[in-house]
């Protein structure tokens, strides 16, 4: 395993499709910041630009996940297509039209978002309730609701709930397609059952007994973690949801002993959370303010239960990028630098004559899945079609971070100094997305896929008509 500079074969295998083996875990190495990497020569580096801002998610503090492995894309290919380009096809016509969050208000340009919103930075500000017309469609919900009545193929249930999934249906979903729940109807009950008192007993048995001196550590930096996370929402920062998520945590923690509790994993079972107390409270409440002892102690059990064991799932298929030494983020730091390289390759120089280190912004995104860059219903509508990419979603995440800088194109060209271009990738102005951005977001996403997944040689010096 080399260090940050991809041989010539990692490119081959990443640019295109092939049946060589994916390295196991890296051995450990000395921490990432040890690394060799040239410092920025400008007149603002980027540790004196992180003691300028007050964010959680400093450099200095973070020790957490990767997502790297990189796997095979004809699933994503299948499931993705029609929806995708669909959805691109819808968007193009209309992407220069602003949304309003309330129809009552003019449009404010969101170029002045940066100066407007005072928000936590690296956190979008979250939206007032709403009724996401997209996510509601009746003729949509018809579908899913016909499909699930039986027994759907998985392949079916991806292509459908790749374009989003609507609220009613997507607690169930998400569980089929978390792999939780089987997709035979006459055996999903008993087995929901099950699983839920199997999450107990491993309560009971590691949690509520006296700890082993091994696990102080770990539980020690969860409650650490916890009551810091969504500080903009109220319902995260109640004691009971906090204790939930606690449990949650530390009990996947000692079940996952190669990677332990890393900080971030916390942001990664919010929308699992949020999806699965949206099923049992009425269509008009807003989660955010939910005062979770409304709700039954077993309504409750069963939201943590079930949040826990599909997070288990979906954290499965990337668990050996939770490891120490974090080459896998520098592997994939590295292939979205190449990528933006040969998308956009004015941009790219923008970024690298200005001294940004592509670490600085992207390790975030890859890491935790964009959650701290998007609202919080924009992100459960991101991984609607996460879940729909099934075991492709890793890969899928590299052209959706992508599709997510060239979003900012315009902006980040106009900034001419370091300290604009990070204040400005660091607090990118998405407060107003909704899901119809995220529709567009991963049909771009989609489209880059397609273009250079299978293309190690062509256009490596010109950009992709945008």
């Amino acid at each position: 395993m080399d260090g940050v500079n991809n041989t010539e074969n990692d490119k081959i295998s990443f640019w295109k499709k092939n049946n060589k083996a994916i390295p196991g875990r890296p051995s450990p190495k000395k921490e990432f910041r040890g690394n060799n990497r040239s410092k920025p020569t400008g007149s603002t580096s980027f540790q004196e630009f992180q003691a300028s801002v007050s964010d959680a998610w400093a450099v200095d503090d973070d020790e957490f996940c990767v997502i790297s492995g990189v796997e095979s894309t004809h699933i994503s290919r299948k499931v993705s297509e029609s929806a995708a380009l669909n959805v691109l096809n819808h968007h193009r016509t209309t992407s220069d039209t602003p949304v309003n969050v309330d129809s009552k208000e003019p449009h404010k340009n969101t170029s002045d978002n940066l100066i407007r919103y005072s928000r936590i930075p690296g956190r979008p500000q979250q939206l007032r309730y709403t009724n996401n017309q997209d996510e509601d469609c009746e003729s949509k919900l018809e579908r899913f609701e016909s499909l699930l009545s039986g027994t759907p193929t998985l392949a079916e249930l991806c292509k459908l709930s790749w374009s989003g999934i609507p609220v009613k249906v997507r607690a169930t979903t998400w569980r089929l397609l978390s792999g939780y729940l089987s997709v035979n109807l006459e055996r999903r009950q008993g087995m929901l059952e099950r699983k839920r008192q199997d999450y107990w007993n491993l309560v009971k048995q590691y949690y509520d007994t006296e700890r082993d001196e091994a696990y102080q550590d770990t539980y020690h930096q969860i409650h650490i973690d916890v009551p810091r996370m969504n500080p903009t929402i109220p319902l995260f920062q109640q004691t009971l949801v906090q204790e939930m998520f606690e449990r949650i945590l530390f009990i996947w923690a000692i079940r996952h002993p190669a990677s332990g509790y890393v900080q971030g994993i916390n942001d990664l079972v919010t929308p699992f959370f949020v999806v699965f107390l949206q099923e049992v409270i009425s269509d008009d409440q807003p989660f955010e303010f939910f005062a979770i002892d409304n709700l039954s102690q077993q309504q409750r059990d069963v939201i943590e239960a079930d949040s826990f064991w599909c997070l288990s799932k979906f954290l499965d298929g990337i668990q050996d990028n939770y490891v120490f030494a974090q080459l896998g983020i520098q592997r994939k730091v590295n292939q979205l630098k190449e990528l933006i390289q040969r998308v956009d390759n004015i941009l790219h120089k923008h970024l690298t004559q200005h001294n940004v280190d592509y670490l600085q912004f992207s390790f975030r995104w890859l890491n935790n899945l964009l959650t701290r860059e998007l609202p919080l219903r924009c992100t459960i509508r991101l991984w609607d079609t996460y879940l729909a990419e099934n075991d492709s979603f890793a890969l899928f995440q590299l052209y959706v971070c992508a599709a997510f800088l060239l979003q900012w194109r315009n902006k980040l060209l106009e900034e001419t100094d370091f300290q604009g271009l990070m204040l400005l990738l660091q607090n990118l102005p998405t407060q107003n997305w909704t899901g119809s951005d995220i529709g567009l977001l991963v049909a771009e996403a989609y489209h880059l896929k397609v273009v250079f997944a299978d293309a190690p040689n062509h256009l490596h010096n010109n950009q992709v008509d945008r």
